[in-house]
């Protein structure tokens, strides 16, 4: 019997409930959600009260929001592998690492994936505006709304071009990467029980983290499950990772450009 997946006998409690090979379904629920919680609170308590004393948009309240939370997830994930092998790694902790994809075969799904989100993230703004009218106007955060841009509105474009390069080596590749290791190698893999409704439920509930954006749900669903499914079918992560953080690099790096040619948003 193959148990290279199981946790080893001495991890008990909650260590041994996080390695398993199955994670209840309300469990999963928790796991998908709580990381969308701690950002919404750090954001809250500490960011934007030092970004708004700073000056710098509100955008960059975010992204160290993410960074606060998800650089430890990552860490997290690395001392569950110490756990399991006795040495930080991700091995056995992240799944659909095996690289069963040709390079040739992921190059041209993920390249697929990448060009569905990113053209139907921008297709789906007037989705994303009609629910925010109807439903989450009452959300407060400051910058609030369906325009992706939003948060970066009201300032000087050196003061917006500054942050986003300042930014962008997190929020433009990094941190989608990490949210890719957790959701989708972490804990897409341990829900066998909901077969072909694993992808689904995965990109409802990583939609739904998005605590900060709840308005932008329905799209989420639209342009992530195409990438979310490949990679739980095919069984390889790098397809979902060319989808989410690629879009996000490709994003980035328009944004950037187009700023420094003198684009006023």
């Amino acid at each position: 019997m193959n148990t290279s997946t199981r946790p080893p006998a001495e991890t008990k409690g909650f260590v041994a409930k996080l390695l398993a090979d199955r994670h209840s379904v309300p469990f999963s629920i928790a796991l998908h959600l709580v990381p969308g919680a701690f950002i919404v609170a750090v954001y809250a308590f500490a960011a934007a009260p030092l970004v708004r004393a700073a000056g710098y948009p509100i955008f960059m309240a975010w992204a160290i929001a993410l960074a606060v939370v998800l650089f430890p997830l990552q860490l997290f994930l690395l001392w569950l592998g110490k756990k399991r092998t006795g040495r930080f790694t991700m091995k056995d902790v992240v799944r659909y690492h095996d690289r069963p994809l040709s390079r040739r075969k992921v190059f041209w799904l993920g390249a697929a994936c990448l060009v569905w989100m990113t053209v139907v993230s921008l297709s789906l703004t007037p989705l994303d505006n009609l629910v925010y009218d109807w439903f989450f106007t009452w959300v407060n955060y400051q910058g609030a709304g369906p325009d992706g841009t939003t948060y970066l509105q009201g300032y000087s474009p050196d003061l917006v071009l500054t942050t986003l390069l300042i930014c962008a080596p997190f929020t433009g590749f990094t941190l989608p990467l990490i949210e890719e290791y957790y959701f989708r190698g972490f804990l897409l893999p341990r829900l066998p029980q909901l077969g072909k409704w694993a992808p689904y439920f995965n990109t409802f509930f990583f939609s739904v983290y998005h605590f900060w954006a709840p308005w932008t749900v329905l799209s989420k669903l639209v342009f992530l499950y195409p990438g979310v499914w490949l990679a739980w079918k095919e069984k390889d992560i790098r397809v979902s990772i060319a989808m989410h953080p690629g879009s996000a690099l490709l994003m980035t790096v328009v944004g950037v450009i187009a700023l420094a040619s003198g684009y006023k948003m």
